[in-house]
């Protein structure tokens, strides 16, 4: 997109911010990005779970907000994100140099502290507090949906605002690829190094994209070593561990590993119900804490799904003009494929019951002091879903396992908690106990 037509989409959005009012606004129509006008009508891009109903529903305030930011009538066509389109009706590329402007809703404020993300968030805000002088590189692994490029863009909004003067930088490993491949068509290399290395800051997301791309992981690692040279500041976010990423050269991988190699973790239940409860506020939304705590449940996956489920709620809720209560999230998630129950209804006596069943251990086994492997990590798995589908404290927990304490649950959790990051047997073990126990 051009940055004059930039400047229009973002003057269509404060139109309809007053047309709509902030809450639907923050809801339904906040989430579009526009992909670009192509020719008499304007492309944008939503989730799934919200572009149809704002193409049906507010497809005229679109329409009216646009025609009254250019002047002239345009159709507007809402898609789903990832929806291949036709080549001959393409639409604005990515920009040219290879950056992407933070988005300035993902702040530090906005972001939902947890234990499973507490040393990654301060982590990110120490190295935006204090550029280079507190972990250089940081590198940010976890899961796609639990906060890394929210903490990206949290980094470049703080660094802007309070970095005084300091150049910052935020591109995907997939725009830095495309933006050197760029380059080297047009002969432009040294524009392109000149981007990249003269800058204070620079942030990249989703580094496993440079995978088996041999000349961008080389320029890569050339870049990295002109900016630590040049004493600037560098984040970098992956779904994997710097030694996973197996297709990327060994000199590169050290590389990220220099510095502070940190996790986000999926958030456990309280985390999952605090960010549920942000959102609302956010969005001014009147819903319940009860049929939050179902949500929180009953989407265990990631922040994208748990924000999504909540979109799914509301939509009933305003489809069929009832209250955002317990029941009615039941029913919508129960929809979408969610299985779930009113928060407090899983006991630990049900967690321990099925977890016996599923690792064909015996309820003395699961409690016992045994350090065998099968009976240990069963019993780890029982813990952490204890915590995380019940409303118990830890201490009570620990009690209900045969009189431990507190900190054995919490090392069960984190545990857990990491094995689920790296390990797709183990995750595929919470995933099939969660459902069980929640259906």
């Amino acid at each position: 997109m051009s940055g004059s037509f930039d400047e229009s989409w973002q003057e269509i959005q404060l139109a309809l911010r007053d047309t709509v009012g902030e809450p639907t606004y923050g809801l339904w129509l906040a989430p579009l990005r526009c992909v670009g006008l192509d020719g008499d009508t304007l492309v944008l891009e939503g989730p799934h779970e919200v572009s149809a109903w704002a193409s049906s529903r507010y497809g005229d305030a679109l329409r009216a907000a646009t025609a009254a930011v250019l002047g002239r009538d345009v159709a507007v066509a809402v898609e789903p994100q990832g929806r291949p389109r036709d080549r001959a009706h393409s639409v604005a590329p990515p920009p040219a140099d290879g950056a992407s402007d933070p988005n300035p809703k993902y702040t530090f404020e906005q972001f939902v502290i947890g234990e499973s993300n507490r040393l990654a968030h301060a982590a990110a805000l120490a190295v935006a507090e204090l550029p280079t002088q507190a972990y250089n590189p940081l590198f940010i692994y976890g899961p796609p949906g639990l906060g890394k490029t929210h903490l990206l863009h949290a980094i470049a909004n703080y660094v802007r605002s309070f970095g005084g003067g300091l150049t910052v930088r935020y591109a995907t490993a997939e725009d830095f690829t495309n933006a050197f491949l760029a380059a080297l068509a047009s002969r432009s290399t040294e524009s392109f190094k000149a981007r990249f290395r003269r800058v204070d800051v620079l942030l990249i997301d989703d580094v496993q994209f440079l995978e088996r791309k041999a000349r961008s992981e080389e320029e890569m690692f050339h870049t990295f070593n002109a900016l630590y040279d040049a004493g600037s500041q560098l984040v970098v976010t992956s779904d994997r561990l710097p030694t996973d990423l197996a297709g990327i050269e060994e000199r590169l991988r050290e590389r990220f590993a220099a510095g502070l190699v940190t996790d986000i973790a999926r958030p456990d239940r309280g985390t999952r119900l605090a960010i549920l409860r942000k959102r609302a506020a956010f969005d001014r939304i009147d819903v319940s804490d009860t049929a939050l705590g179902v949500i929180a449940e009953g989407v265990t996956t990631n922040v994208r799904a748990l924000e999504g489920a909540l979109i799914r709620v509301v939509a009933l809720a305003s489809l069929e003009a009832r209250t955002l209560d317990a029941e009615l999230a039941v029913q919508a998630l129960a929809r979408a494929g969610y299985a779930a129950k009113p928060l407090g209804s899983v006991t630990i006596a049900a967690v321990q019951e099925a977890t016996c069943d599923y690792f064909h251990v015996t309820a003395d086994a699961l409690l016992s002091r045994s350090r065998g492997a099968r009976i240990s990590w069963a019993r780890h798995v029982a813990m952490y879903l204890s915590r995380e589908l019940t409303d118990h404290s830890l201490p009570h927990i620990a009690r209900d396992f045969d009189g431990r304490d507190h900190t054995t649950v919490l090392h069960a959790c984190r545990r857990v908690a990491s094995e689920m990051t790296g390990n797709a047997t183990a995750l595929a073990d919470i995933e099939a106990l969660t459902t069980r126990l929640l259906a």
